[in-house]
């Protein structure tokens, strides 16, 4: 690579038009280099192609127009407000133009003096004619004419204009040589992809929409592809260089639980069962994921895998993200097996503050006296040691990072197989980015008898019959959620208004819920009094529980018919999904009700959508368009970096494409080497922002 090249990763200070202070400017939107700048690509576009004249304007269009200023003054209508109005004409006729608080103008700007203007016009109240808003201007010399065509609207801070940011860009693309093709010319020609340097300089000044449209497939497929193949990378490396635990066929242990259920398993998961139990038979490691909906049961097909792994004489692990979840699966779990002669244990917190049971259960583990053993993340704990580790299950996969699940596969001297589990619906786009490197297999069929949750969303006003309707479920022998955004008051100016959870709790404990047994939980609480909270909500001591989203997993209440979250426009659709999951387990009817009073159209349509379905997966759909992959994971999942220019959803297609080409791509060996050495030359080319893309 070039001179030139390796310069991309300069700061951005040394573009023509940039300069040390607008260097800080720029840094607020996290450009630091030349690549920095190159790779800011435009959020939208507007049409100036056309200059339309003064007396074809229609109010409500924006227009691009040329005229000479006849007048300009100011007018001061009170201290903080300066209007400044200027006629502007052309051959045709005049139009009034204002500007708010640009005193500057008055200097700038003269009769006599030519403009280009962008902007919206409207009819002025003022007088009979129009008058236009300015969405950005430029003074022209003598005779100029300015320059037409696709314009790219840029992201901007404070004291960086859109005329700033594209002069910058395109200074840094004229002083650009042409960049090196980073794919392979077989790639390119298979997809009908245009060069990545006509890309980069097309996404930015596109000559039309045909070209901006393959200047974007472009650089969306490079982002998939690279990211595809660092992922195929990492499974490739996994088969390659490890060998699993190659497990018989499920026999008789696997049979009689299978009798033992109370039910009979559904159709899927039956079918993800036979995935697993494929995978585990198999010499390589498993890696699998399995997704699916609250109260699917993905932990009945867990049960199975480990009972599997049982039977080919190895142990068990089973990670579950809170205590109280890791105590109802080792509860369940000693009542099915227990009489199958496996020996269950559990290890979590609780035991591991008592030095001795700490000691007796991890001398258990290491001894093999324990086939399956349950925790939380006490399981990672230094002295945990397993005899042959044969299978390690995680549940709630987005709760532990992968540091973690490393941690826990470290566990014996062996490869166990993963399973990784999680509720939390992720759209199948979002599955191919993120879990490139597992298999996945998927639960929608919810077992038979398991009724929909009737979910209504309501405004504070009706406040009071909601909790009176909750108050008759609880003397008709129910239980109770009612969950709150926040622990205590806020002293946000934003959320003064939000009524925190020790504030419900106290109004309804001293008021209509009177002389019935409540509780507060929250995640502030030590875990000892959490646990017992908890424990007197199971076993029906407490009716009515104000928590905050501690409950959000890992509950299981059977006899709770009733959630009540307050101020439900502060979650998000996949967490209100999830909170909703805490009833609806028993067989009683049950209720879910949303509080809310905002105004803002997304939190309208957030609850509007889930009162019309409880398919976590089209919730999860719509939660990604709403809020953006970015605020749908959280904090950044398995390292992955964000996407600049691709789009989860527009860009299906794209991802499909950029996966099965990259599933090619990596299989073969003289390819292994071009992607590991095109890692390397981007790192060296354009900074470790964009090797980042091929190296995660």
């Amino acid at each position: 690579m070039s001179k030139t090249q390796f310069e991309l990763t300069d700061n951005v200070m040394y573009v023509k038009g940039v300069g040390p202070k607008r260097a800080q400017l720029l840094e607020k939107l996290d450009i630091f280099t030349k690549y920095d700048l190159l790779t800011h690509y435009p959020r939208n576009y507007e049409n100036h192609t056309t200059l339309t004249k003064i007396d074809d304007i229609i109010p409500g269009e924006t227009v691009q127009i040329v005229g000479t200023v006849r007048n300009i003054d100011s007018h001061d209508i009170r201290n903080n407000l300066t209007i400044i109005n200027a006629t502007l004409t052309d051959d045709s006729g005049a139009i009034k133009v204002t500007w708010f608080n640009q005193t500057w103008l008055l200097r700038k700007v003269k009769a006599g003096t030519r403009l280009y203007v962008i902007g919206k016009a409207k009819a002025d109240p003022w007088s009979y004619g129009m008058v236009l808003n300015p969405q950005s201007f430029t003074i022209l010399d003598s005779g100029e004419m300015p320059e037409l065509g696709i314009m790219p609207i840029y992201s901007l801070t404070a004291d960086i204009s859109q005329q700033v940011m594209r002069s910058a860009i395109k200074n840094l693309l004229s002083s650009m040589p042409p960049l090196t093709e980073i794919l392979p010319q077989e790639i390119l020609k298979a997809q009908r992809l245009i060069s990545l340097d006509r890309a980069i300089r097309e996404i930015h000044f596109p000559r039309d929409y045909f070209t901006l449209e393959m200047a974007r497939r472009r650089l969306a497929f490079d982002e998939l592809f690279l990211i595809q193949c660092g992922l195929m990378l990492i499974k490739r490396q996994t088969q390659d260089e490890r060998l699993g635990i190659v497990h018989k066929k499920s026999g008789a242990l696997v049979k009689a639980a299978l009798e033992k259920l109370p039910f009979e398993l559904t159709g899927d998961q039956k079918k993800v069962f036979r995935a697993v139990a494929k995978d585990m038979e198999s010499k390589l490691p498993m890696r699998r994921l399995i997704q699916g909906d609250v109260g699917s049961g993905k932990t009945v097909v867990a049960l199975l895998a480990l009972l599997k792994t049982v039977e080919s004489g190895c142990q068990g692990a089973f990670m579950a993200p809170t205590e109280i979840l890791a105590n109802q699966h080792y509860e369940k779990f000693s009542a099915l097996l227990t009489d199958l002669g496996v020996r269950v244990g559990l290890l979590s917190a609780k035991v591991t503050r008592t030095k001795k049971l700490k000691e007796e259960v991890y001398k258990k583990i290491s001894a093999h006296e324990l086939d399956i053993v349950i925790g939380t993340h006490a399981l990672i704990q230094e002295g945990v040691k397993f005899d042959k580790l044969g299978l390690v299950v995680t549940d709630e996969q987005h709760r532990f990072g992968v540091n973690q699940r490393a941690r826990l596969e470290k566990k014996s001297g062996t490869v166990p197989d993963m399973l990784v589990m999680t509720a939390t619906p992720i759209p199948r786009t979002m599955t191919l980015t993120v879990y490139g490197d597992l298999d996945v297999s998927l639960i929608k069929e919810l077992p038979p008898g398991r009724k929909p949750i009737k979910t209504e969303a309501k405004n504070i006003r009706s406040r009071k019959r909601v909790y009176e309707f909750v108050r008759e479920e609880i003397l008709a022998g129910r239980q109770a959620y009612v969950v709150c955004p926040l622990i205590g008051r806020s002293e946000s100016e934003r959320l003064a208004d939000i009524e925190s959870a020790e504030e419900i709790f106290n109004t309804l404990s001293t008021g209509i819920f009177r002389g019935i047994p409540c509780a507060l939980l929250h995640g502030k609480m030590k875990p000892l009094d959490k646990d017992m909270i908890m424990e007197n909500f199971r076993v029906g001591r407490t009716k009515l529980l104000v928590s905050t989203t501690v409950i959000e997993v890992g509950v299981d209440v059977p006899n709770a018919s009733v959630m009540v979250v307050e101020h439900a426009e502060r979650f998000g659709l996949a967490q209100l999904h999830q909170l909703r999951g805490r009833v609806g387990r028993g067989a009683a009817k049950s209720y879910c009700i949303l509080i809310s009073d905002s105004k803002a159209e997304v939190a309208r349509e957030r609850l509007e959508t889930l009162e019309m379905t409880n398919d976590g997966f089209k919730l999860a759909e719509a939660d990604l368009r709403l809020r953006g992959p970015g605020q749908f994971f959280g904090e950044a999942q398995h390292g992955l970096p964000d996407l600049k220019i691709a789009d989860v959803f527009r860009d299906v297609e794209i991802l499909i494409q950029a996966r099965d080409t990259a599933e090619n791509f990596i299989t073969d060996d003289e390819n292994l080497k071009y992607f590991v050495n095109l890692r390397e030359n981007l790192a060296l080319a354009y900074g470790d922002k964009f090797s980042q893309i091929a190296a995660n």
